[in-house]
């Protein structure tokens, strides 16, 4: 691995960073201290512009180069909310918040890119400019959208953007990207049933929402076996089935709930459409109704095929190891929003064999920080070569 003695004395620094960031999560939208912490130290490493309230509560940095002839401007971003879940592990660190923590990283993900920041703003050593983005809500609240509308790209002029995440079960410091669909569409779907409340004893005067719920769960899963091609990828998995109070009333409503994931249009517009089709004409054989809500979410994250070449070409400098043929995956990224307006490529760091990411016991592991520092650096340097 190849790692500049400046990153290397830099890791223990931005390993605090992190675990401070770790022990004070923040879910989406209410990323004001880790926001807070993002622009002041932008503001002490010198950065030349430091934006806050982008998107809510985003934090951009620009920094200029030694020079600004090339007039090329790359965007490099960074996910800073944590989760709604419970840490299980003691650690010096651990989260002081109940019921939330980072179990996904995104505290690794913003203490590398503020180390990328402090090299970047002592070095200068590229000609153009390095716009570092720090982007609240990734975790269902479409945040990079939200910045979007706030006039990103408009404001700060990002002609190419890349993003990272990190990879529990890869070797730390190694690194895998996809070119083309990397990341499927994530989109949710909530089933709300009527049937006729009654008696437990006395069933036959009931509509029961549960037979039908369970009959609507059962035929959904045919929708990918039988109607889309093996060769293509779908997932569609119902996760909440809410019914009833008590154990002697049948109830009178239920709801389904899950999400759905997808690469192409086609399929996310067939799956809705029979979902839909399903839930309606089961419900009605049983004499109840169903009714679909379904909600498109984050795109397809599509790495533009020469910015992923040049990704992977600049993870090779720094780690000698890249799997640039990585599979795609079904989890959803709304960096996909900001890769619907510009090019840009979307690229994993291993982290080794910690707990899966969303897990309780969850940790980033320090010892990848000078990969994706390395990373970010040598990328803007080879991007906009002075």
């Amino acid at each position: 691995m190849t790692i500049s003695n400046r990153i290397a004395a830099l890791q223990p620094e931005i390993a605090a960073w992190r675990r401070d960031l770790h022990a004070h999560p923040e879910t989406r939208y209410e990323e004001h201290r880790t926001a807070a912490v993002v622009a002041q130290k932008l503001r002490e490493f010198g950065v030349d512009e430091v934006v806050t309230g982008l998107g809510r509560t985003g934090v951009v940095g620009v920094i200029h180069g030694r020079a600004r002839a090339s007039g090329k401007v790359v965007g490099l971003r960074a996910d800073m909310d944590a989760l709604p879940i419970q840490e299980i592990v003691d650690r010096p660190y651990k989260s002081t918040v109940p019921g939330k923590m980072h179990a996904c990283g995104h505290d690794g993900h913003t203490a590398m890119l503020l180390g990328a920041a402090k090299v970047l703003a002592e070095t200068r050593n590229f000609d153009g400019t390095a716009v570092l983005v720090f982007q609240p809500a990734e975790e269902g609240g479409a945040g990079a959208k939200a910045m979007m509308e706030d006039g990103f790209f408009e404001r700060f002029g990002v002609q190419e953007i890349y993003g990272m995440h990190n990879r529990p079960g890869v070797p730390v410091g190694h690194f895998e990207i996809v070119t083309g669909p990397a990341m499927a569409a994530s989109d949710r779907f909530e089933i709300a049933i009527e049937g006729r409340g009654s008696h437990a004893a006395r069933p036959q005067q009931s509509v029961d929402p549960l037979l039908v719920g369970a009959h609507i769960v059962t035929a959904l899963q045919g929708i990918i076996a039988r109607n889309v091609d093996p060769l293509e990828s779908a997932v569609l998995s119902v996760t909440i089935f809410r019914a009833g109070d008590t154990d002697n009333v049948i109830p009178q409503t239920a709801q389904l709930a899950g999400t759905v994931r997808t690469f192409k249009a086609h399929i996310q517009d067939m799956v809705e459409q029979r979902m839909g089709a399903l839930a309606a004409s089961i419900a009605a054989g049983f004499g109840a109704s169903a009714t679909l809500d379904f909600r498109r979410g984050y795109p397809v994250l599509v790495n533009e095929p020469s910015a992923t070449a040049f990704a992977a070409s600049v993870a090779a400098q720094v780690s000698g190891h890249v799997n640039a043929n990585a599979a795609p995956v079904m989890g959803g990224e709304d960096f996909a929003f900001f890769l619907e307006k510009v090019p840009g490529a979307f690229i994993n760091v291993g982290i080794g064999n910690t707990a899966a990411l969303h897990h309780p016991a969850y940790d980033f592991n320090d010892e990848a920080i000078p990969a994706g520092v390395a990373y970010w650096q040598r990328l803007i340097e080879t991007r906009m070569a002075a």
